[in-house]
């Protein structure tokens, strides 16, 4: 796998993609080949995603004052993907 890119690449690239596809001016040819670029894109944004949220902690406040960081957990079911 070559260089990563940044989200922001990658959604923009996803979003070039689709709007090409959304067109209908692309041959069959073009349009699987954009597709499977789209694919591509959408892996790489949510490879991204989920890095970064392993990254993120909350931060917790006891009824005594203290403080404590735990690992950052979504909630399931606003964002699972759909087969």
């Amino acid at each position: 796998m070559g260089k990563r890119l940044s989200f922001e690449k990658s959604l923009e690239t996803l979003e070039k993609i689709v709007e090409e596809l959304e067109s209908g001016n692309l041959t069959l040819d073009e349009a699987l080949e954009r597709y499977e670029r789209g694919v591509a894109a959408h892996k790489e944004c949510n490879e991204i995603l989920a890095a970064a949220e392993k990254r993120i902690e909350v931060l917790l406040k006891h009824e005594d004052g203290t403080f404590e960081a735990k690992p950052f957990q979504p909630e399931k079911g606003s964002d699972e993907e759909t087969t």
